[in-house]
């Protein structure tokens, strides 16, 4: 038996801008996942130090008692603040791993439609289930697993409209990319102005309607997701390929990149968390009369890539005349090394703030521009580095595994928030910059020292 069964369905005809009409489905659905989780992430920690955990609310809600001994055993005693930002980092870091097992439940159990279905069914309830203090743990776990089961089916669909050999499937990664930030942008502006100006409920209800309109685009488009590439054949017709002395080497290497990699995560994920609260006691929120929502940041953060790429691209494209691009682990530093910079530029605040102690409102847009920049260089790069090192047996395991770095960054970020009651703010984010350098660092050594006895060569043309 073959490792891969051949799909003999024909490719649509019928394309939008040159690309199956499909794409234009699952890119429509993506964005409303996108509107859900984004809209949820940018108002959680505000709402679970301002509201949830505060009494007359937390006693309300229904086995939070034990919940919250068991936490603490392992994280050790939380005030009202470090336990709002540690429940954030663990939703966000199960979050963001979950997709894995989504992804391998749809592989071998339900399928692709219908784990995407479950998806969406599960992350709207749970969005409904913030609106009552009781239903608080049962809200974050529908979330938790409605995020693994939708995006670790929904994505695989994009590449399975594509036949290997399509020069278009590059493209279209980009442009349902393209969407997920698009997604990330609105969603706060929506649901940070619904909750000022109404209730934290009417905010996360909007994230669960949005997740509803995904599902009903999904739905509706279906006869349009038509897979035409080879997919996976079940487990047990697999020919399993076993792992040389030389792979195994490389799977090591690879997983030794995982807890330096969180360094950079630990950063990037305060800034989903304890950043609101920052930027809520050391921003200046008025233009004039107006009091600028604080998650409305967070859209500067979905916009910001958009803005940051082409010109990085151009960069890029600048050094690589000349060869001088540099390699991937190289570029990974960089990218630490320009996000740390970011997080010194929060640390140094206090120089350009006014009499009440807040910066203007330029200061946290500059933040925003600095550190995507650095997400660019880092993030994709590392998802592009574990794909092309890993030995062809092991490439989606390994690239799911990459995924536990954000997983171990979120949360370790939940427990160092928890500082920034005791910390001063500078001190606070210096901190966070010298974790997310000190990365950057440990990568560079790699790239110097290791990399090409490994098999993760400092060439980003080269082939291990």
């Amino acid at each position: 038996m073959t490792a891969i069964a051949a799909e003999t369905v024909a490719a649509p005809e019928r394309t939008v801008f040159g690309h199956p009409r499909g794409l234009a489905v699952l890119a429509g659905t993506e964005f409303w996942d996108r509107v859900s989780f984004n809209g949820m992430q940018a108002l959680l920690t505000l709402y679970l130090a301002g509201q949830l955990f505060t009494p007359g609310h937390i006693e309300k809600i229904v086995g939070f008692v034990r919940f919250r001994a068991v936490v603490e055993a392992v994280f050790g005693h939380l005030t009202t603040l470090g336990l709002a930002t540690q429940i954030f980092g663990l939703y966000i870091g199960l979050a963001m791993f979950t997709p894995v097992f989504g992804g391998l439940i749809g592989d071998l159990w339900l399928g692709r439609k219908r784990g995407v279905i479950l998806g969406a069914l599960l992350m709207s309830a749970g969005h409904f289930c913030m609106a009552f203090d009781q239903s608080f743990l049962l809200a974050m776990l529908l979330l938790i697993l409605g995020t693994g089961a939708l995006r670790g089916n929904l994505l695989p669909q994009v590449g399975e409209l594509y036949r290997p050999d399509d020069a278009r499937r590059d493209t279209a990664f980009q442009l349902y990319y393209a969407m997920v930030n698009l997604g990330a942008f609105v969603a706060p502006l929506v649901t940070g102005a619904l909750a000022q100006t109404f209730s934290w409920h009417v905010g996360f209800a909007f994230a669960g309607f949005g997740m509803l309109a995904g599902l009903v685009i999904y739905l509706a488009g279906q006869g349009q997701v038509v897979a035409v590439a080879p997919k996976p054949a079940r487990a047990a017709d697999r020919v399993r390929v076993p792992l040389t002395a030389a792979d195994w080497r490389r799977v090591t290497a690879l997983l030794a990149l995982v807890p330096v990699a969180a360094l950079f995560w630990i950063a990037q994920s305060q800034v989903w968390n304890t950043y609101n609260l920052w930027v809520r006691d050391h921003i200046q929120l008025h233009i004039g009369a107006f009091l600028v929502p604080v998650p409305w940041f967070q859209a500067i953060d979905g916009l910001s890539p958009f803005v940051c790429l082409p010109p990085m691209l151009m960069f890029w494209r600048w050094q690589a005349a000349r060869g001088r691009e540099p390699g991937q682990l190289t570029k990974v530093a960089i990218g630490c090394f320009i996000f740390a910079a970011g997080t010194l530029w929060l640390a140094a605040a206090g120089i350009a703030a006014d009499a009440d102690g807040r910066a203007p409102i330029l200061f946290a847009v500059m933040f925003h521009l600095v550190s995507n920049l650095g997400w660019l260089y880092f993030a994709p790069t590392m998802v592009s580095l574990f794909a092309r090192a890993a030995p062809a047996p092991a490439v989606a395991t390994l690239v799911g595994v990459n995924m536990f770095s954000t997983a171990l960054g979120s949360f370790a970020s939940g427990r160092l928030g928890s500082l920034y009651e005791t910390l001063p703010a500078p001190q606070f984010w210096a901190l966070h910059a010298a974790l997310v350098g000190a990365g950057g660092l440990i990568f560079l050594l790699i790239g110097w020292r290791f990399g090409a006895a490994y098999g993760i060569t400092r060439s980003a043309k080269a082939r291990p």
